[in-house]
């Protein structure tokens, strides 16, 4: 099972590193060049922690942090 928080469904998002040499056109260079993009995640905040089900019973489950502090889950 890949970590999704089970609230708000995030997940991990693919980005890029962006490495750049030389002087900006602004400090009166010619400008800055590209010299390699390498892949990242971006990785949310999830911990596991055990929330109390609408049935009385307890799971436990991947929550944001984002969504423990807004209070969406009720932790057992």
């Amino acid at each position: 099972m890949s970590k999704v928080c089970v609230i708000t469904g995030r997940h991990p998002h693919v980005g890029n590193i962006i490495n750049r040499k030389g002087q900006s056109k602004k400090s009166g260079g010619i400008g800055m060049h590209v010299t390699s993009i390498t892949k990242r995640k971006f990785r949310p905040n999830l911990q596991r922690v055990r929330i109390k089900m609408p049935n009385g019973g307890t799971k436990r489950v991947w929550v944001s942090v984002k969504a423990l502090k807004a209070g969406l889950v009720q932790k057992a």
